[in-house]
């Protein structure tokens, strides 16, 4: 595979084919790539919600600014980030670490008390916006993903959190929405396809040292 000609591929799909479907195979690899998404001390403080369900969908559309992307897409990534990081989120973690790889209590407990106290030292806003940015790391990883296996996909920002929050019972599960992926195959006859990429050339982008 080349992955600069997949990237090249890749656009931000404006119109989906609404009858074809992404195998179940595809969507699993979706799930582990977003599971092996980095995140800060890789406390992984996001969730994924795979909205296939079109009835649902067309609930979200009236949040979404009627993009229509979001029903005609195969499946609705929603990336979502925890309304809150507690204290318990940090001792299941180390507690993990301690199960996976049998790493001793006088390694991780310094570690642990570290992250324990610089969370304590973070408003909740900020501990959502910590979780915000590490959203964007797993939507561009995702992205990526996308274009190395011919998936389509568009990139959103613009909705309105609050409604999905409610249309997928998100608060009660301690979530907020804050990033949309819609994905699946384009249409034929989306237009948007066949443009060329507008980049700026690599010498005023890229500065080497």
């Amino acid at each position: 595979m080349d992955i600069i000609k997949q990237l090249e591929w890749r656009y931000a799909t404006k119109k989906f084919d609404a009858t074809k479907k992404l195998s179940t195979h595809k969507i699993n690899i979706l799930k582990q790539a977003f599971n092996l998404t980095a995140t800060s001390f890789g406390l992984q403080t996001l969730k994924l919600v795979i909205v296939e369900n079109t009835e649902i969908r067309n609930q979200l559309l009236a949040h979404s600014y009627n993009q229509k992307q979001v029903v005609y897409a195969s499946h609705l990534l929603v990336i979502c980030i925890q309304d809150n990081v507690l204290q318990s989120d940090v001792i299941n973690y180390y507690d993990n670490i301690k199960k996976l790889r049998n790493t001793p209590e006088s390694i991780l407990k310094p570690y642990r008390e570290g992250l324990v106290q610089m969370m304590e030292k973070m408003t909740i806003p900020e501990r959502q916006q910590w979780s915000t940015n590490q959203a964007y790391i797993a939507l561009g990883n995702l992205m990526t993903v996308c274009a190395a296996e011919n998936i389509d996909a568009c990139p959103m920002e613009g909705f309105i959190a609050t409604g999905y929050n409610d249309i997928l019972n998100l608060t009660e599960k301690n979530l907020k929405a804050v990033l949309l992926l819609p994905v699946g195959i384009r249409a034929s006859d989306d237009m948007f396809a066949d443009f060329k990429k507008v980049r700026k050339p690599l010498e005023e982008t890229i500065i080497e040292i």
